[in-house]
């Protein structure tokens, strides 16, 4: 466990049932240009439509940018923030998932023409924030809205990189179960299951902290505790508030300790097989924790008292570790997400390409409490192949 750690959160985060209204309280204040930062999906479903009458009732100017791709290159992020810079707007709000949001919080710090996205994959500190930036999540989910993080992806490399600043942290998050109420079950799933890899991975870290854990393992308990409720049923807006909440509390976790390596190697099935990240994720969470659980088991342990509320407290250290683990893979296999590459037609002479890759990946492989080789890596892709 770090020794020195420090903690980097938005300046105002509103949660409840009705914390959508508290636009007009953030939006009243010397705002006069408004971008707001959506994808077709997210549009055609409606999900703008409470922000935006909001900002045309306090008569504000604002433009819809909602070409956003899912998980977009470097080259695509640009191309939205270049119609972004035209609009000389003093407030980005991002209504949408982990890509609307990644690529607003670009936005906010390249709003001159001193440096590109395609530099801040080479140097991520040289922007600084220059437009506030308002998050609106609709999945529980990527916990982008917490994070100082954006992911894009680099075709020439076939993988996605993590450009990191802190500069992007969001001055406002706006946390509504209503925003995620009628989200379909595979992208609920997905998404949960990929904030449920935040909270495991940030708590089993080697950056893990005192701070760190306070929101990965409050995270861990209201995502296995509610994940499967959230997204198999639709009306269970309790279960849908918690997976938010648990969501935006793994993101927090994020930003003091850091995924390991099941987030590292995902990242190449997104940049080659364009597989959606918390599919990959999901593919490679007990894979991968059950490469780690020599290393981890003692945490698996306690993340066990916490999270399993009728559980044996008289098992073992290892049996503790042991059903965690299951519980993880139950709940991918309950909420019906692939757990081989054959779904995706990934061929095994990809192998080599694959363990290449996500060895690039140490920004998080570093995090992880047990050593990966080469030689690791490929037993685990062989595993999922």
């Amino acid at each position: 466990m770090l020794t020195d750690y420090s903690l980097k959160m938005p300046r105002n985060v509103i949660a409840g049932e009705h914390a959508m209204e508290q636009l007009s309280t953030i939006i009243k204040n010397d705002v006069q240009k408004i971008v707001i930062f959506t994808d077709k999906g997210i549009l055609g479903a409606g999900l703008v439509a409470q922000p935006q009458a909001l900002i045309e009732e306090a008569g504000i100017d604002y433009t819809i940018i909602s070409d956003i791709p899912a998980e977009p290159s470097y080259l695509e992020a640009q191309m939205m923030i270049d119609e972004c810079k035209k609009e000389n707007a003093d407030l980005i709000i991002a209504i949408g998932g982990g890509s609307v949001m990644d690529v607003a919080k670009l936005a906010s710090i390249l709003t001159t023409d001193d440096y590109t996205v395609k530099d801040l994959l080479d140097d991520p500190l040289l922007a600084k924030k220059q437009t506030t930036t308002l998050m609106i999540p609709t999945t529980a989910g990527t916990g982008s809205e917490a994070t100082p993080n954006s992911i894009v992806g680099v075709p020439e490399k076939e993988l996605k990189i993590g450009i990191v600043n802190p500069e992007m942290i969001a001055d406002y998050v706006i946390l509504e179960s209503r925003m995620i109420k009628n989200l379909p079950k595979a992208i609920a799933a997905a998404t949960g299951v990929d904030a449920l890899c935040h909270a495991i991975e940030c708590f089993t870290s080697a950056k893990a902290n005192p701070i760190s854990n306070t929101f990965a393992l409050e995270a861990l308990d209201l995502i296995m505790n509610n994940i499967i409720e959230a997204c198999t049923n639709p009306e269970a807006l309790e279960a849908k508030s918690n997976m938010l909440l648990g969501s935006f509390y793994a993101g927090v976790a994020i930003t003091s300790s850091g995924t390991t390596a099941v987030h590292a190697l995902s990242y190449p099935l997104g940049g080659k097989y364009h597989i959606p990240h918390g599919v990959s994720n999901a593919i490679l969470l007990t894979p991968v924790m059950r490469f780690n659980e020599p290393a981890i088991k003692d945490l698996l342990a306690a993340a066990y008292d916490r999270v399993i509320k009728d559980g044996n407290k008289g098992l073992s250290v290892d049996e503790k570790a042991h059903y965690m683990i299951n519980q993880l893979e139950e709940i991918v296999e309950v909420l019906e997400i692939p757990t081989s590459l054959k779904t995706f037609n990934v061929p095994e002479e990809d192998l080599d390409g694959l363990v290449a890759a996500g060895m690039e990946v140490t920004r998080l492989l570093v995090n992880n409490q047990r050593e990966v080789t080469p030689e690791d890596a490929r037993k685990i892709y062989l595993e999922i192949l």
